[in-house]
């Protein structure tokens, strides 16, 4: 799923609460712009989004049924 299709489905299901899909987001719009980029700046975004993932914790304990 491209950033655009993925910016909707947040979007139209009042998702932006979702810190997950954010992240997926953000990873999403980061590989599309790979290309235009230096390997340099490419690996510290993907530094900052890993970091925001990480400190996303054990978010889904105790709402798997809804989540996944």
């Amino acid at each position: 799923m491209d950033s655009d299709s993925l910016g909707k489905y947040i979007t139209s299901t009042n998702s932006a609460g979702k810190s997950w899909l954010l992240v997926q987001l953000r990873l999403s719009k980061l590989q599309e712009r790979k290309s235009q980029i230096s390997p340099e700046e490419y690996l510290e975004a993907l530094t900052d989004i890993h970091k925001d993932l990480m400190n996303l914790g054990e978010w889904w304990v105790g709402q798997e049924q809804e989540v996944f």
